[in-house]
């Protein structure tokens, strides 16, 4: 059993690295990693976004998206166009792309499955729910200091 983290954040930090790896190694055979997968995922749901829609969708700092984004657009699984805004960047999933998605899925729904049965259905739904309500939490009170500093 692993030492009990007293820092949250440490401890989030922990579990999801985790839950990257063991996704990373499922996803892996077929030249995927998880950052990957939930990039291409987001995009099947969302259609099209900006770049700073994405980041926000993702809670991913705008440097690790690019960078990720950077080697989805070079496999030909991502389109980009330029916004009205030269700095603006609208992203789409590109049809290899989504073929990339469903090749992927079924690894995907296996793991999902696996962890499910492993911690058990209420625990399982308390978790998405717990992790939700973190995102939540933390944009709010980014929104907050926002308004704060006005």
């Amino acid at each position: 059993m692993p030492v009990e983290l007293p820092c949250m954040c440490a401890s989030i930090r922990r579990a999801s690295r985790a839950l990257t790896q063991m996704y990373d190694d499922s996803l892996r055979p077929l030249g995927l990693h998880a950052t990957q997968f939930s990039i291409l995922q987001a995009l099947e749901l969302a259609g099209e976004v900006s770049q700073s829609q994405l980041s926000t969708l993702l809670f991913i700092d705008s440097t690790t998206l690019t960078r990720n984004l950077r080697i989805l657009r070079k496999k030909g699984w991502i389109t980009v166009r330029a916004g009205a805004d030269r700095r603006e960047r609208w992203l789409r999933l590109a049809p290899l792309g989504g073929r990339e998605l469903q090749r992927a899925m079924p690894v995907w729904e296996r793991v999902q499955k696996r962890l499910q049965h492993k911690l058990g259905d209420a625990r399982w739904c308390d978790l998405q729910k717990l992790s939700n309500a973190i995102v939540d939490i933390v944009a709010n009170s980014r929104m907050e200091g926002v308004s704060n500093e006005n």
